[in-house]
């Protein structure tokens, strides 16, 4: 069988586009699918990031995604380069893999607390905004001025949330400002990892949960978001809708 980059060189050929074409049409850079033909996965990143891109690449292509995806995490794994994950385990078995990969619960335990750590660093950092950009957190409007005030980002979470600033699962989303002119505002409707560049200085990256309002200004912003499906965008007071589908990785840029 040919190697996972020649299948995808082929077939992009086979249908006359090129890269730059492409990725026009899937919103994924032209050197990330020169590094996926080529199989350069270093140019990419990490391993969460290059299934997202093989998946959205061999779908546009007509490609079976998931046996894709299946025998990147096999190569990966056979040099070590990759601890399988839940979602690693379900590619290998639908792509009729026999090789049975367990993790043990301590494993899950600990991921979680790193998680949990990971993401409590991430918004300590969010916190103090980068020179040349401004990154501003917006609450979600409460019917009483005390609850307005009981959700106002705090860098030091408390250990007691009091009822007015407790988030209810089910809660809808407020709807997304759109009397900003000059700014680009970033909304979660459900979990969704981003990367956000802003004037070429990385303003945030990490998983963030639903609800989460993002204000940014600046000349230009760069939005990377695991779960496109789940980012919506205001540009200039203009609501241009969702980044893409859901569980799909999309990068786009906006001038300011």
């Amino acid at each position: 069988m040919p190697a996972v980059g020649q299948r995808f060189r082929e077939a992009r050929e086979a249908r006359g586009l090129t890269l730059p074409e492409v990725a026009e049409q899937i919103r994924i850079r032209a050197v990330y699918l020169d590094a996926i033909e080529k199989e350069d996965w270093s140019a990419i990143g990490a391993p969460v990031y290059i299934r997202g891109f093989l998946r959205t690449y061999a779908r546009f292509l007509g490609l079976d995604a998931e046996e894709i995806v299946a025998e990147f995490n096999l190569g990966e794994g056979e040099r070590g380069a990759i601890v399988p994950s839940r979602g690693d385990i379900a590619d290998v078995e639908r792509a009729g893999g026999s090789r049975r990969l367990q993790l043990s619960p301590l494993i899950w335990i600990a991921s979680l607390v790193a998680i949990v750590l990971i993401a409590f660093v991430v918004y300590n950092e969010l916190t103090l905004p980068k020179p040349g950009q401004t990154v501003a957190f917006l609450a979600t409007p409460t019917p009483t001025a005390a609850a307005t005030a009981a959700a106002t980002v705090s860098a030091t979470p408390s250990t007691t949330p009091s009822p007015a600033s407790s988030v209810s699962p089910s809660a809808s989303p407020s709807p997304l400002p759109t009397d900003l002119a000059h700014a680009l505002i970033l909304r979660l409707t459900g979990v969704c990892w981003l990367r956000v560049t802003v004037d070429g200085n990385k303003a945030f990256e990490g998983t963030f949960p639903m609800g989460t309002t993002k204000m940014l200004t600046g000349k230009r912003v760069d939005v990377l978001a695991g779960n496109a499906g789940a980012a919506e965008i205001v540009l200039d007071g203009k609501d241009l809708g969702k980044m893409g589908a859901s569980g799909e990785v999309v990068e786009r840029s906006f001038s300011l």
